[in-house]
């Protein structure tokens, strides 16, 4: 016995023995995957679901893993770390695959998975960004590592991922014609057709669809809403909202009337980019000496003016012959009109002519400001209206909105997750493709809110569209734009001031992010994808026109960082110089108005208050047109502010440190820009970066 004991003791002692060693080899060779999971923190972003990972790299994958902790995994808001055994490590790590799997018999609900951090046994840390919602049964490859082009791609496991992913998104997101002569659109007819990745939050929504009811309540209340009575006073408009209204609207309010607020406006009002620098008076415009004489400097003439660079044009001439809307068995009227301005030894922009009509006539007078108050009034009033056309329709939503969807669509399509490019512009496109689909019903339509100007819905087309076909690159770019229309020394001209260095920072900051992936020419050639993106824009957003001066194909590292810094403008800076100011100066109808009733005036001396009230909308448009730019200003309390990437999509630190050299010189710029407005008696904040959004989202 007691040698069997000792037999067996050895037995069972080489067992153990054994099976430490085994033990021991596989802990040495066992590869353990740190996997950080983190689920966003807006409403519902959390899950009961089963969620699985398997890892992919050079040198095999992981088993489909579930991701199980103690207690609840994936709450909203959290972060759960987890781990993943492989027998032998994956080499370098090239995707993450997740999936959600129904947890019993609970309903449908969305997990919103914002990033994915990998640590490898080698101890590299590898993001892998996601920030999408991702749905019951769904599977999600997910990229990591630093940003890669086309061409730098050199597993065929990721060459095909690449490929795959950009089939997906152009099957995915298509283009859709909206009208003959305007860019194109994307193909969704509904916004609950989109995909979550681009659609707005339900608190954004919640918030949207709370002003509209508090508003329309308010006036309902009122009994102002639907009304069609006139109005029987100036100061009865100043009384539609309870508790609406801002330092500006209350100045235009009391001021409105006054020409060097007029003037102010058409510099830093919410349509900044119509008038220009006027050395020659049109032939259609007969203003004389005589007529302009007491409006100028003493002892001055206008020619001298204009030599001095002091005398401004603006030319409506685009409006001529669009056709109007019919109104009551009656068709409106709108003018194509011209006014003169001039920049005063004060240094005030001051009207001092207007012509309501392109054709000079006896029944098309020349309206000077030493004309009767009504009919100075009235002729300023119709200048603004045409002009109101034109800022809602092309400056805000066609050269914002429109040129916005189409870079949004060409980016979804032509580039991978992965790309750089994509890296940097994605956060610049939230929530747009949402608010455009949706605005195309309730705003933009033949029977949308829009369609009550006094053009109509078929006017407003037409005017894009002749528009459309006279935009170029350099009317786009702020620096071409300032120096085309020769406002390069036009004082107070703060649209300007605070543009131009938020388009050199924004310039800078492109720059350096696309010369940091693009060092040479030749990597701008041979990115592929790249020309793609720019090919579609040419040819969608501005539909092939080659007059226009848009690039079709990019040859620079020059070319690339001019136009990628257009689209960030357009889609920040741009947008909140046209949209944020909307209730300030709507508000006061008489300081503008989308519609007016009556013609443009053919006389003189036979205007009244009465008629000024007769041509404003009735109460109840009145009420509609500004509640519209009540809820396009109003300020909501899921904002990214311009600058902010919340969403972490670089795991370089190159990029990474460039993003807060780019938002220290935002900092910068708003301390400026408020130590300026704190001197002056009407502050323009809408170029400010903390008052900027980063993207168009209302």
């Amino acid at each position: 016995m007691a040698v069997l004991f000792w037999n067996l003791h050895l037995q069972y002692s080489d067992f153990v023995v054994t099976i430490i060693v085994i033990c021991s080899f596989h802990r040495m060779t066992m590869a353990e995957y740190k996997v950080e999971v983190a689920t966003g923190d807006m409403k519902e972003a959390g899950t009961w679901d089963k969620v699985y990972v398997t890892l992919f790299g050079t040198a095999g994958q992981s088993e489909r893993t579930e991701l199980d902790n103690c207690g609840l995994d994936f709450n909203r808001g959290t972060t759960g770390t987890y781990t993943i055994k492989t027998s032998l490590s994956l080499g370098k790590l090239l995707l993450v695959k997740v999936e959600k799997d129904p947890f019993l018999v609970r309903k449908d609900d969305e997990w919103y998975c914002s990033k994915i951090v990998v640590t490898t046994p080698e101890g590299e840390v590898l993001l892998f960004p996601c920030y999408r919602w991702i749905s019951r049964g769904e599977l999600v490859e997910l990229r990591g590592g630093r940003a890669l082009k086309v061409f730098e791609d050199d597993h065929p496991l990721l060459v095909d991922h690449r490929r795959n992913e950009l089939m997906q998104r152009k099957s995915f997101y298509q283009w859709k014609i909206l009208a003959e002569g305007l860019p194109h659109i994307n193909h969704f007819n509904d916004a609950s057709e989109l995909p979550a990745e681009v659609r707005i939050s339900k608190k954004r929504k919640s918030e949207v669809l709370n002003t509209e009811k508090m508003t329309g309540l308010e006036l309902k209340i009122k009994g102002l809403l639907g009304s069609a009575e006139k109005w029987e006073s100036i100061d009865d408009m100043k009384k539609i909202f309870w508790f609406k209204s801002t330092t500006m609207s209350e100045y235009v309010a009391e001021h409105w009337k006054e020409d060097d607020f007029y003037g102010f406006q058409f510099l830093n009002g919410v349509n900044p980019n119509v008038i220009k620098r006027c050395s020659e008076l049109p032939r259609n415009f007969p203003v004389t000496e005589e007529m302009v004489k007491p409006f100028l400097e003493e002892g001055s003439s206008l020619q001298k003016e204009m030599a001095k660079g002091n005398i401004f044009l603006y030319d409506q001439k685009k409006m001529d012959g669009i056709p109007v809307r019919p109104y009551d068995g009656e068709t409106l009227r709108a003018s194509a009109g011209l006014c003169l301005f001039y920049v005063n030894p004060e240094n005030k922009l001051m009207p001092i002519a207007i012509q309501l009509h392109q054709q000079p006539s006896e029944e098309n007078p020349i309206f000077l400001p030493s004309d009767t108050e009504t009919d100075w009034l009235l002729a300023k009033m119709f200048i603004k209206n045409a002009d109101s056309m034109d800022h809602q329709a092309v400056h805000h939503l066609m050269n914002t909105h429109f040129l916005t969807e189409v870079y949004t669509v060409a980016t979804l399509r032509c580039f991978p997750v992965i790309h750089p490019i994509y890296k940097l512009l994605f956060p610049h496109f939230r929530y747009t493709l949402h608010v455009n689909t949706n605005g195309r019903d309730s705003l933009f339509a033949p029977e949308g809110a829009l369609s009550i100007t006094s053009l109509g819905f078929n006017g407003m087309m037409e005017l894009m569209r002749r528009s459309h076909s006279e935009v170029t690159y350099s009317s786009l770019c702020l620096p071409d734009n300032i120096s085309a229309r020769g406002l390069e020394s036009i004082p107070n001209f703060y649209y300007r001031d605070d543009g131009l260095k938020l388009w050199n920072i924004i310039s800078s900051f492109v720059g350096a992010i696309v010369e940091n992936y693009y060092p040479s020419d030749s990597d701008v050639h041979e990115d592929t994808e790249l020309q793609d993106w720019i090919s579609e824009i040419f040819t969608h957003g501005f539909l092939g026109n080659k007059a226009s001066g848009f690039p079709a194909s990019f040859h620079t590292v020059k070319e690339v960082t001019k136009f990628i810094t257009l689209v960030i403008f357009t889609s920040t800076a741009q947008h909140a110089a046209v949209n944020n100011g909307q209730f300030d100066y709507y508000s006061c109808p008489p300081n503008v108005s989308i519609l007016l009733h009556k013609p443009p005036p053919t006389t003189k001396g036979q205007s009244s208050v009465k008629t000024i009230l007769e041509t404003l909308p009735n109460v109840g448009e009145t009420v509609s047109i500004i509640a519209i730019t009540r809820l396009l200003s109003e300020k909501y309390n899921d904002v990214v502010p311009f600058g902010t990437y919340p969403e972490e999509r670089f795991d370089e630190p190159a990029p990474k440190q460039m993003i807060k050299e780019f938002q220290a010189e935002l900092s910068f710029l708003t301390e400026e820009i408020a130590a300026r407005n704190s001197q002056l008696e009407i502050p323009y904040t809408y170029l400010n970066p903390n008052q900027i959004e980063n993207s168009i989202t209302i």
